[in-house]
């Protein structure tokens, strides 16, 4: 079965942005239980090291949801077109 690149693209990256809105709504308005989730993602690592002692500006959430969905759009196309050149090769 053959992936359409841009619609798997336009998915991850609705995906991405979605969980990005969340996270950064998490951030702004439940920091400590945002920390919470992190911590045991990053095993072993005290990541309330590198926690940020201020909510983030809104250009910062805004920089970081375009970059967020454009980095996960070029990547779902490169994985789309990898999985089509894989299955082309069975």
């Amino acid at each position: 079965m053959k992936l359409n690149s841009k619609a798997f693209g336009n998915a991850l990256a609705v995906a991405a942005g979605v969980l990005y809105v969340f996270c950064a709504t998490l951030a702004v308005a439940l920091p400590n239980l945002l920390l919470g989730i992190y911590g045991p993602w990053f095993h072993r690592m005290d990541v309330s090291r590198m926690w940020m002692n201020t909510a983030p500006g809104l250009g910062m959430v805004l920089w970081g949801l375009v970059t967020m969905t454009a980095v996960s759009w070029i990547f779902g196309y490169i994985l789309a077109e990898a999985y089509n050149k894989f299955v082309k090769g069975k």
